[in-house]
């Protein structure tokens, strides 16, 4: 098994909206790390979801992924942000799995605790520069943010 952290600005996508959705295809990923990280999952695997650029940031909740990463379809679209000329439909660059929604937590647990947490100190969402939207977290990194979210 394997634990992911996933990153949403609120106003592009939030937990709410996830737990509208039900199912979301985890597209406009637009780095080679975090696709490489997108492409690593398995069904099954467990998600963070969380809120950046937001007030207050941090984890608002849990997913799970629900089909591996496919070609994002927005590649393909010249009409896109995401638009990327060099994919063809067998040579894609872009993938992008299935992400169900599992429970939003009572309240974000935020960044500000995730950083005074000792069990949390290695997480790479705390390191300087790392901004990836995708990224590896530990079992115990991932229980114990969801232990903090019912604290």
């Amino acid at each position: 098994m394997a634990y992911w952290l996933v990153k949403s600005e609120p106003e592009v996508f939030s937990i709410d909206a996830f737990k509208g959705a039900k199912v979301t295809q985890w597209d406009a990923v637009r780095n080679y790390q975090a696709r490489n990280y997108l492409q690593s999952m398995k069904v099954g695997h467990e998600v963070l979801f969380y809120h950046s650029n937001a007030e207050p940031t941090g984890v608002a909740g849990v997913g799970k992924v629900k089909k591996i990463a496919y070609p994002d379809g927005l590649q393909f679209d010249a009409k896109s942000d995401y638009f990327e000329p060099r994919a063809t439909k067998d040579k894609p660059v872009w993938f992008a799995p299935d992400i169900q929604f599992v429970r939003k937590f009572k309240r974000v647990v935020t960044l500000a605790e995730l950083r005074t947490e000792p069990a949390l100190k290695g997480m790479l969402v705390l390191k300087r520069g790392m901004r990836l939207s995708v990224q590896p977290v530990t079992e115990r990194e991932f229980e114990r943010i969801v232990e903090m979210s019912e604290e």
